[in-house]
């Protein structure tokens, strides 16, 4: 198959401007990793007018998708989880050109998982937890309990994403399967959750229960990336300071969610400055383990 596509990726890899070129055929186990395509071509440019250009091209009756990506967006989508199949291309793909080694690097530092990293993505998902679940528990107090189902299932799968996060991994389209190998209790409340012969009201309601519980003793640990901001100054940061920090971008969104649910857990400390209306507070916030004399 690299012989029949040469032609497609040949002149790009002569191009300076071309990183690497990667190849991932599909396999009976992941057909869905490749989007059904009998290969994916995955070409890295060092940067490009458009960031993300694809092509779909057919052969012998086969199909084959060619992604250019600009590095910049691929360092996105593998410190967000931006684009999730990227992890799986980028770790299982075959590389046929490789300038200055750049994806061999590329592919080394994906499996040592930098902490930094780790930290990042564990915060991403811990935001999203925390959102997903505190709209699921307004709609099940509204009665609105399928709804509210949906969004418990949403929940149990960034708490999964949470729980490979948490043991070193990245956590891979199929995730489930990874959970169920790793974490044999986040797997139990999901299998509960789908299996139950519980009415769903009651199924919801016993699950609201244990993630409660599963979300509190994740707190400190999702929070780590955002509280380790914090403690770069010794001053409180109010919420658009914090939003503006460049390593908060990636989960701005769901910030404010986020450092409300610390206060309450007392993670978090609120520090009330004046302003030049009467009794109206600037609300700053600080990481309470080493601020308690603000």
């Amino acid at each position: 198959m690299e012989d029949t596509l040469r032609p497609l990726y040949q002149e790009r890899a002569g191009h300076p401007n071309t990183l690497g070129v990667m190849l991932l055929e599909k396999t009976d186990s992941n057909s869905s990793v490749t989007d059904h395509f009998d290969c994916i071509l995955l070409i890295i440019v060092k940067e490009a007018e458009e960031d993300w250009f694809v092509k779909h091209y057919e052969f012998e009756g086969k199909t084959a998708a060619m992604h250019i990506i600009d590095e910049g967006l691929l360092n996105t989508w593998i410190e967000t989880s931006g684009y999730r199949k990227i992890i799986e291309w980028l770790t299982t793909g075959r590389i046929i050109f490789d300038r200055n080694e750049y994806l061999s690097q590329l592919k080394e530092e994906l499996r040592d998982f930098p902490e930094r990293t780790r930290k990042l993505r564990k915060a991403i998902e811990f935001a999203k937890l925390v959102r997903s679940y505190r709209e699921c528990k307004e709609l099940f107090e509204m009665k609105h309990y399928l709804d509210a189902n949906s969004l418990m299932i949403r929940s149990l799968h960034y708490l999964a994403r949470l729980a490979v996060l948490e043991k070193g991994f990245h956590p891979e389209v199929i995730v489930w399967h990874q959970v169920k190998k790793i974490d044999p209790e986040v797997n139990k409340l999901y299998q509960e959750l789908i299996s139950s012969d519980e009415p769903v009201e009651k199924r919801i309601q016993l699950m609201m229960l244990a993630s409660d519980f599963a979300i509190h003793s994740r707190a400190e640990q999702g929070a780590a990336h955002l509280l380790e901001i914090m403690h770069e100054r010794n001053e409180p940061w109010t919420f658009g300071e914090l939003k503006l920090h460049p390593e908060v971008e990636k989960y701005k969104l769901d910030l404010s969610i986020l450092i409300e649910y610390l206060v309450e857990r007392g993670i978090v400390g609120v520090n009330l400055a004046e302003t030049k209306g009467k009794k109206i507070f600037h609300r700053q916030y600080y990481a309470v383990e080493e601020m308690k004399s603000v």
